[in-house]
C-alpha cells in the first residue's frame, strides 16, 4: 500500500460493512504518511454525506488514522479545549482516490477532562443485523472499544497532552 506524502491534499473516504460509500471529507492536509499511520489535518472543509446534504466543519482537526487498529480519532480544536470524536472503524487503507475506511457506528466521544461516553450502541445492533457482521468481527470492534478506551485512559498517542498541539503547529507551516 502506498503512503501519501506529508503536505498532499486527500480526501477521506467513509464507508458501510455493505461498501456504500457514507462520508467524504473533501480535503485534509497530511502531516505524516507511512504505511501504517496517517496524520492529517482539516480545518473548515467540506463534507458530503450519503444522503446529499453537505456541511463544513466548524473548526481545525488533527485526524490520527492506523493500519492495524480498529478505530480512528479526531482531536476538534475548540475555545474551552480538544474534543476527541473516535470511530470504531476498520483499519484504513489508501490508494489513488484517497484515504478509506468502513465506518462501523459505535463512536466514543471525549472532552477535554478525558471524560468519555460510548455513542451510537443501537445504530450499531440494528446494522449488525440488517448488514450481518460476522460474529468475529462483533467481536473485534468490541476488543478495540475496550482498547480505544485504554488509550483514552492512559492518554495514549493522540490523547497524550502534547499529540494535538504537536500536529496542529506543524499543519499551521502548510497554511
Amino acid at each position: 500500500m502506498p503512503a501519501p506524502e506529508p503536505g498532499k491534499r486527500i480526501e477521506i473516504q467513509s464507508y458501510k460493512h455493505d461498501g456504500n460509500l457514507h462520508r467524504v471529507w473533501e480535503s485534509t492536509t497530511v502531516l505524516k504518511g507511512t504505511r501504517n499511520v496517517v496524520i492529517g489535518a482539516n480545518d473548515r472543509t467540506q463534507v458530503h454525506e450519503s444522503d446529499g446534504r453537505t456541511w463544513i466543519t466548524r473548526e481545525p482537526a488533527i485526524c490520527y488514522f492506523h493500519s492495524k487498529h480498529w478505530f480512528n480519532i479526531i482531536g476538534m480544536l475548540r475555545n474551552d479545549g480538544v474534543y476527541y470524536y473516535c470511530n470504531i472503524s476498520s483499519p484504513f487503507v489508501y490508494d489513488e482516490e484517497g484515504l478509506k475506511y468502513i465506518d462501523y457506528d459505535l463512536d466514543v466521544k471525549v472532552f477535554p477532562d478525558m471524560t468519555y461516553i460510548l455513542l451510537d450502541e443501537d445504530e450499531y445492533e440494528q446494522h449488525k443485523k440488517e448488514m450481518n457482521y460476522p460474529k468475529v468481527l462483533d467481536k473485534i470492534l468490541h476488543n478495540n472499544v475496550e482498547t480505544l478506551i485504554r488509550w483514552i485512559r492512559q492518554r495514549k498517542g493522540p490523547f497524550s497532552g502534547e499529540f494535538i498541539d504537536q500536529w496542529y503547529e506543524r499543519y499551521l507551516t502548510y497554511r
